[in-house]
């Protein structure tokens, strides 16, 4: 096995943008709290609130081929520093609307839109730039504090903004916004991220058909690597079965209890999320990612089942903290292994297919949710319903949220199986040992050293 290189100073490099990262998170997370609010004040309608939550998610899917293919052609500092200002050009549309015109409520259909288009382009340039910067034995401490970031957004933002947004309104929440823009480009501004070595053949093509040709890379880089191939699908059916029962945990929570239970077993999930994230962040996942990623992938599936149990609130908190505590842990693990795996210098159009892919069967999943429990499983479970005097009435009980409840058990029995086959699929149990690591190589590598590395990728191109 080859030495990887990394820059002295890579790992400080990684946390100035990190921290730039974290409060522009911070940002988007008061903004995203406050447009939310503002579209359901104006419409009265939940799904007005979730074609919001659609129109965050359909960019991701249709521009992440082209924004890996951007992040891998072009300086990935450049990248994430453009997709900033694309954010905040956005925010500043939202600001001008609110505060000197109207702002009406279908325009922020397209706010959301462009923010997630913005996020699409950024989050392959940071990923790959990670790489770069970051030894491969502190990848799993760098994810760690990658969803760290994401984890005090979730944790911070609610709170902060709905005080804000019922104290002053949301025009300072805009602001607010805006100027983390300004924070995490000032410091990309004073970074270096170095650029990796080509490692792919090159070809003929020009123009359009090149840049096309470049789009199709990243699912012919899977097509001939079954491992990752293989756990992205996994990934992705796990996402379509959290997503098709999880976005209504909020009503079956409103239809037993009250709203200030729901705001306590927030808090409790935003807990379990940062005590994932600081875990992950020290311990750095195991040596064998895979086993981190269908363990804990697991584990969170038994939390929701348990969620889908629970009538009160001790098993109710026990849940949420469980399941968000998984959750950081399963993506730091599989984000080291893609990141140890996938060659720098194609890691962009590669994180890019892996995020169409895995996201594709989300908005899937909520669409079919809403209309699964209103008329399915919600009236079986209601006085009068079809599963009543069933030993499932008798075991679930009968009323309201119980129907939804019905929901989490099912998908949670099915997410548990899923996730297994991560551990029963040999070519996905045995992918860190099948692949060879991934070679990091900076321009203050020798000469000699990289002719060797080359030479090392054309051996492993003819045995593939």
């Amino acid at each position: 096995m080859l030495q990887s290189f990394a820059l002295p100073r890579g790992m400080r490099t990684f946390i100035v943008i990190w921290v730039g990262q974290l409060v522009s998170l911070i940002g988007s997370g008061l903004t995203a709290f406050a447009l939310g609010v503002y579209i359901y004040e104006q419409t009265g309608s939940a799904t007005s609130f979730a074609l919001n939550m659609l129109a965050y998610f359909v960019p991701r899917i249709l521009f992440s081929p082209i924004a890996g293919v951007i992040a891998d052609r072009y300086d990935r500092r450049f990248v994430m520093i453009v997709s900033d200002v694309l954010g905040g050009v956005s925010t500043i549309s939202v600001l001008v609307l609110f505060s000197w015109f109207h702002l009406p409520w279908w325009f922020i259909y397209i706010a959301t839109a462009t923010n997630a288009t913005a996020n699409t382009f950024q989050w392959p340039a940071y990923a790959a730039a990670t790489t770069m910067l970051v030894p491969k034995e502190h990848l799993g401490r760098a994810s760690g504090m990658t969803q760290a970031a994401n984890a005090i957004s979730e944790l911070l933002a609610p709170g902060i903004a709905g005080v804000l947004y019922v104290v002053i309104g949301p025009h300072l929440i805009f602001s607010l916004d805006l100027a983390t823009f300004v924070v995490s480009i000032v410091m990309l501004a004073f970074v270096r991220i170095p650029h990796p070595d080509q490692t792919t053949e090159e070809h003929h093509l020009t123009g359009l058909a090149a840049f096309w040709h470049e789009v199709s890379f990243g699912l012919r880089y899977l097509r001939k690597r079954p491992g990752l191939r293989n756990l992205l699908i996994v990934f992705a059916v796990c996402n379509f079965l959290f997503m098709l029962a999880h976005p209504l945990i909020p009503p079956m929570i409103l239809s037993q209890t009250s709203p200030e239970v729901l705001g306590l077993f927030g808090s409790i999930a935003g807990v379990g999320m940062m005590t994932g994230t600081i875990v992950m962040s020290v311990w750095g996942g195991p040596k064998r990612k895979i086993f981190g990623v269908a363990a804990f992938d697991m584990l969170g599936g038994l939390f929701n089942l348990l969620l889908g149990f629970a009538r009160s609130l001790p098993p109710l908190t026990a849940g949420a903290f469980g399941l968000m505590f998984t959750l950081p842990i399963t993506n730091g693990c599989n984000q080291a292994l893609w990141q140890s795996k996938v060659a720098p210098d194609v890691q962009g159009r590669v994180f890019s297919v892996r995020t169409m892919i895995s996201f594709s069967a989300m908005p899937l999943g909520m669409l079919l949710s809403g209309p699964l429990a209103d008329y399915v499983f919600t009236p079986a479970l209601m006085p009068g319903g079809t599963l009543v005097d069933t030993w499932v009435g008798q075991l679930l009980g009968v009323g309201p949220g119980r129907g939804i409840g019905l929901m989490l058990i099912l998908t949670s029995i099915l997410y548990i199986i899923a996730s297994s086959i991560s551990l029963i699929h040999p070519r996905i149990r045995r992918v860190e040992i099948e692949l060879p690591d991934a070679q990091v190589v900076t321009e203050k590598a020798s000469t000699e050293e990289v002719s060797v590395l080359s030479h090392s990728y054309q051996e492993e191109k003819k045995t593939s």
